[in-house]
């Protein structure tokens, strides 16, 4: 048995594995299902690097956690990172960063061959990460193991939510976050970081978004929000104001998750949190979520007694930022717990 031999109390074993445990995948309830790719990120990179970084940090945790006493015991397997989607993001983002300067300083697409060739090359080839990750994690989930994917930047989990379409039928997503990533082709890119929303509204199965926590947006995302009335938006700065006025994060939290269906995916952006939480993550804001208002909110998910489909953890820093692997290591560990404790 793969408990016989392991001591929940020792030191985080470092065997290649989230925390140390000792499953396998076959045994595992619940898949870690990493991304490394940030070639659409339009400020800071190094998000490839979070999968990598979050399990090297997993080392330094202990098991024992609030939303369940033992649901580790289940198993959770954290899988090897594809060397083929690290080199082709470590082959792009150079591409990508010449393309977007190129547009910073005022460059029309259009006119120039060369950046063509970019966009094109770029969209083409995160059509087939996304397929890949739609057809890997459908395969998963035919096993009926529980996922949790780990970008990455925030574009990486659209093939899992079409995956989880499939499996699941109709479902909704609590989206913690800065931003609304609700841009259709932000800089061009089909599937910016920044559309990743606009793009998961294309899916028939997704009946509601809910969003906490935005802070940074423009006119055309607030418009489409407005628009569509699948979307409910939980700005950061009305959070504040209303408790701020004498409300509490309690109500607060109430009020997100009574938006929410049975069905709930989370997808959890580590910029959603203070900067202070996530320094070097690729577009900090200032605001955001404390760290203990994040899980509180998702255990206010737990007590709705909604099911929890499936969960992605994304833009957190890659090495050599310990404390944000740090921070991104406690929050996968929590969806989990979240996700496996029932």
């Amino acid at each position: 048995m793969p408990l016989d031999n392991f001591d929940p109390n020792g030191p985080g074993l470092d065997n290649g594995n989230f925390i140390g445990l000792p499953f396998t995948e076959e045994e595992a309830a619940l898949v870690f299902f990493p991304v490394p790719w940030d070639v659409t990120v339009s400020y800071t990179d190094g998000t490839a690097g979070g999968p990598a970084n979050i399990l090297q940090a997993s080392t330094q945790l202990d098991l024992a956690h609030p939303f369940s006493a033992d649901a580790w015991k289940k198993g959770i397997f954290f899988k090897p990172l594809n060397t083929y989607w690290v080199k082709r993001s470590q082959e792009l983002r150079p591409r990508a960063e010449a393309y977007i300067q190129f547009l910073e300083q005022g460059g029309q697409v259009a006119d120039d061959r060369k950046m063509n060739k970019i966009l094109e090359e770029i969209n083409y080839t995160c059509e087939n990460l996304h397929r890949w990750v739609e057809q890997e994690t459908y395969k998963l989930l035919q096993k009926e193991k529980a996922i949790g994917l780990i970008g990455g930047e925030h574009s990486c989990p659209l093939g899992f939510l079409r995956a989880l379409a499939k499996k699941h039928g109709d479902f909704g997503i609590l989206q913690i976050d800065a931003h609304l990533d609700l841009r259709k082709a932000y800089e061009g890119f089909t599937y910016s970081h920044a559309s990743i929303f606009y793009n998961t509204l294309q899916i028939e199965a997704v009946q509601q978004l809910t969003q906490v926590g935005i802070r940074d947006y423009c006119d055309e995302e607030v418009a489409r929000s407005e628009e569509d009335e699948r979307i409910e938006v939980f700005y950061d700065y009305a959070l504040r104001r209303s408790i701020f006025r004498g409300s509490n994060w309690q109500e607060q939290c109430e009020a997100i998750v009574a938006t929410l269906p049975e069905k709930v995916y989370i997808s959890f952006d580590i910029d959603g949190l203070q900067p202070s939480l996530c320094p070097h993550t690729g577009t900090p804001v200032p605001g955001g979520l404390s760290y203990n208002e994040a899980l509180f909110l998702i255990e206010t998910v737990i007590e709705s007694s909604r099911t929890i489909i499936g969960f992605d953890l994304c833009e957190v820093a890659g090495p050599p930022h310990e404390w944000d692997g740090n921070v991104g290591a406690r929050i996968a560990y929590a969806l989990a717990m979240a996700m496996l404790g029932k």
